[in-house]
């Protein structure tokens, strides 16, 4: 049992400094790239060696994180073809992830889905206003949730898993279009009512298009303007 206490602890310490990791990485205060080093994270976040590592370990599975040849980590590149494959694989998952949704959804999930779009509502409107880092933070986690709201009902853990880490790793990508005002808050508001309407009616054609052009739209004009700087 003692053990088993000190695992769970572990445990608790390496979700904590993964979050606080992935949360800098896609703010861009650990910039595309750069090296990771063991004793200065720990410096910057707490945490022991061990599960600093084990932390890098975690993020390295989620694509956020990658370890190089000389068993380091680094912050994984974000270039154009890393946000092209980005988009590629968030529009296969997610979009198979709502049509089994749409198939083996009930009520219940049509109500996480309703409400998971009126919280992004807020969100948008409260960033646009107030554009700061606990806004912004705010309504990445109003949108992530959004995301996973819609794939929920797909009867599959590790879909919805997926939909989650390459959310994860399109990130960086969407907070850099808010820092430099280039996301339409009007087109959003417009696109959720029309996947709002189409998910209330099962219509399948018109749900997976609404979701489709939300996520070009998300992120498809920072591969028009060039990837995020080192």
């Amino acid at each position: 049992m003692i053990f088993a206490g000190r695992k769970r602890d572990d445990e608790t310490v390496v979700a904590m400094l993964a979050a606080a990791i992935r949360r800098d990485i896609s703010f861009g205060v650990l910039r595309p790239d750069q090296k990771l080093k063991i004793d200065a994270l720990r410096q910057s976040y707490g945490g022991s060696n061990h599960s600093m590592r084990e932390t890098l370990r975690m993020l390295s599975s989620e694509g956020m994180v990658e370890a190089t040849n000389q068993r380091g980590f680094r912050v994984t590149s974000a270039t154009e073809d890393d946000l092209r494959d980005i988009v590629l694989m968030r529009l296969e998952v997610e979009r198979l992830g709502l049509v089994r949704s749409l198939e083996r959804g009930t009520v219940a999930w049509e109500s996480r889905v309703v409400a998971a779009l009126h919280a992004v509502s807020r969100a948008d409107v409260t960033v646009h206003a107030t554009p700061d880092d606990s806004t912004a933070l705010e309504w990445d986690e109003a949108c992530r949730e959004l995301t996973m709201a819609i794939v929920a009902a797909c009867e599959s853990p590790r879909l919805m898993e997926l939909a989650g880490q390459f959310y994860n790793q399109s990130r960086r990508f969407r907070l850099a279009l808010l820092r430099e005002g280039r996301i339409d808050f009007s087109a959003r508001a417009a696109r959720r009512d029309a996947l709002r309407e189409a998910i209330l009616a099962r219509d399948r054609a018109g749900a997976v298009a609404c979701l489709e052009e939300d996520i070009h739209a998300d992120l498809g004009r920072v591969g028009q303007e060039g990837a995020l700087s080192t």
